[in-house]
C-alpha cells in the first residue's frame, strides 16, 4: 500500500498545481509549462525520466514510462491534463488559484478536473520509489496540455508526433470515474467510464441578401439561420443503446429491484431515481446551440449568420447524427465540423475493468461499481489512435452532498482531503495489481 508520504504528498501536490494557473481560454491562450516543469521535476525525484514535449512554445506535456517487471505484458497509460477551464474570481468563495486548504477540503481550479488525478498519480509514482515496488506491466505517464479545448497541443500532438512512447500500450486510465455517487437512498456507487460519446463542435452558416432593415427582405440569413437553430434545439433524438449502456441499464435494474425492459427505457430511467443520471444523457445523441453570431448594425440585414453548436455523438450514432443535421439545417444553411472527435467503447467484461472494480471495492465495501459511458469526452479519444482501449479512472471517495459532477467546470470546485487520499490507495492497489 501507499505510504503514509505518500498521503501527504497528494494533498501538497494538488494544492500546489492548482496555484498554478494554467487556464485554457481557447485558441492556444494557455501556457502549461510551469505546471508540467512541476511534473516533471517531482517524476525525476522517483527516479523517472521525463521528457518534457511541445507543438508549441509554452503548451507541454510530460511523458515518462516506469518500467515493470515482466516484459512480455502490455503497457498501460495513464494520463491527466494540466490545464483548466476559465474561474472568475469575483464568484467564487475563495480564490480560484490559491489552492487552499480549508476544513479538510482543498480549493480551486482543477482540485476535481483535473489536478487531483495528477497529484495522485504522482505521489504513487514516487511511494513505489521509495518502497522498491514495480508495477508487473510497464506503466506510461503522460500529463498533457490542451484537454479543454481542442487537444492539438496535447494528446492530439502526442499522438501523431510521439507515438513511439506509447509503444506496447493497450489500455489507458484517465478522467472521470470511479467517484462515490450518492442516490439519496443510503447506496453508494462508484461508476467506471467504459466509453465516451464522440464530440461534434459545429459551425453553422447562413447566407442571405444584405439590405436595410427597414425594408422585406424574403433572404435574411438571420432568419434562416435562426429556424435552423430552433429545429436543432426542439429535435428529440431517439434512443440507441451501446453495450455500455446496456450493462449500465442492466446492473442498476438488478441493484434497484426494476425489472430490466430496454423496450420503455426513459420508464426504466424513472424508476432508477437519481441514479439515473449516470445514464440519460448517454442514451442518445444530442447537439444543443450554443453561440450566435449576426449583423453589426440594428437597422442594416446581414448577408451572413452564424451559429455553433456543440453535438454529441454515441459509439455508432456518426452517421446518423450527420444525416439528422443535414435534415435540422435545411437547404439555406450550411454546416460543418469544427472540431470532431471519436466516440469510444471499452470492453466491461475485460480483466482490467474486474481490476478496477476490485480496487474500488477494497477500499469501500460498501460501493456499488457500475459501468457507465460519458456524456463528454477526455483525451482517451486521442490516444485511441494508438490502438489504446480508454476508461475513465480517477478514484475519489465523496461525503454525502458533494455534487461532483457539478463541481467539473463549476464555482467553488473543490476535492476533500479524504477524497485523495482514498485516490491514492486505489489507484496505487489497482496499479500493482493490472
Amino acid at each position: 500500500m501507499a505510504d503514509e508520504q505518500a498521503l501527504d504528498e497528494v494533498v501538497r501536490f494538488t494544492s500546489d498545481l492548482i496555484r498554478i494557473d494554467t487556464t485554457n481560454r481557447g485558441g492556444g491562450d494557455c501556457r502549461e509549462r510551469p505546471a508540467a516543469e512541476y511534473a516533471a521535476e517531482r517524476l525525476a525525484g522517483a527516479g523517472l525520466d521525463p521528457a518534457l514535449l511541445e507543438r508549441t512554445p509554452g503548451r507541454t506535456n510530460v511523458v515518462a514510462r516506469v518500467a515493470g517487471t515482466d516484459p512480455s505484458a502490455d503497457a498501460l497509460l495513464v494520463h491527466g491534463h494540466l490545464d483548466v477551464v476559465p474561474a472568475q474570481a469575483g464568484d467564487w468563495s475563495v480564490h480560484p488559484f490559491s489552492g487552499e486548504v480549508r476544513d479538510g477540503v482543498v480549493w480551486g481550479r482543477g482540485a476535481v478536473d483535473m489536478k487531483n488525478m495528477d497529484a495522485m498519480i504522482l505521489a504513487v509514482v514516487r511511494s513505489w520509489a521509495r518502497l522498491g515496488v514495480r508495477p508487473r506491466r510497464d506503466v506510461v505517464i503522460a500529463f498533457t496540455a490542451d484537454e479543454e479545448a481542442s487537444a492539438e497541443d496535447g494528446a492530439g500532438f502526442l499522438a501523431d508526433r510521439h507515438a513511439e512512447l506509447f509503444d506496447g500500450c493497450t489500455e489507458g486510465i484517465g478522467e472521470s470515474g470511479a467517484f462515490t455517487f450518492h442516490d439519496g437512498a443510503g447506496r453508494q456507487l462508484y461508476p467506471i467510464a467504459a466509453g465516451e460519446r464522440g464530440t461534434a463542435w459545429l459551425r453553422l452558416t447562413a447566407r442571405g441578401r444584405a439590405g436595410h432593415g427597414s425594408r422585406v427582405n424574403r433572404e435574411n440569413a438571420v432568419t434562416r439561420l435562426a429556424a435552423a437553430v430552433a429545429r436543432i434545439g426542439a429535435h428529440e433524438w431517439p434512443l440507441r443503446l451501446t453495450p455500455t449502456v446496456r450493462a449500465a441499464l442492466t446492473e442498476l435494474a438488478a441493484l434497484y429491484g426494476v425489472e430490466t425492459d430496454l423496450r420503455d427505457v426513459d420508464l426504466l430511467l424513472e424508476k432508477l431515481g437519481p441514479a439515473a443520471d449516470l445514464v440519460a444523457a448517454t442514451v442518445r445523441n444530442s447537439a444543443n446551440p450554443t453561440m450566435f453570431e449576426a449583423g453589426y448594425k440594428v437597422n442594416v440585414i446581414p448577408g451572413e449568420a452564424v451559429a455553433h453548436v456543440d453535438g454529441r455523438y454515441l459509439p455508432g450514432g456518426e452517421e446518423e447524427f450527420r444525416a439528422t443535421l443535414d435534415r435540422l439545417t435545411g437547404p439555406d444553411v450550411a454546416w460543418e465540423f469544427e472540431h470532431r472527435e471519436v466516440a469510444l467503447q471499452a470492453p466491461v467484461d475485460s480483466p482490467t475493468f474486474a481490476a478496477m472494480s476490485a480496487a474500488v471495492r477494497a477500499f469501500a465495501p460498501e460501493g456499488h461499481v457500475v459501468p457507465y459511458c460519458m456524456a463528454g469526452g477526455t483525451d482517451a479519444k486521442q490516444f485511441s489512435r494508438l490502438g489504446i482501449t480508454g476508461y475513465g479512472f480517477a478514484p475519489l471517495k465523496l461525503p454525502e452532498g458533494f455534487d461532483h459532477h457539478n463541481l467539473f467546470h463549476g464555482v467553488d470546485e473543490r476535492v476533500p482531503v479524504e477524497a485523495l487520499h482514498f485516490g491514492v490507495r486505489v489507484l496505487d492497489r489497482f496499479l500493482r495489481t493490472v
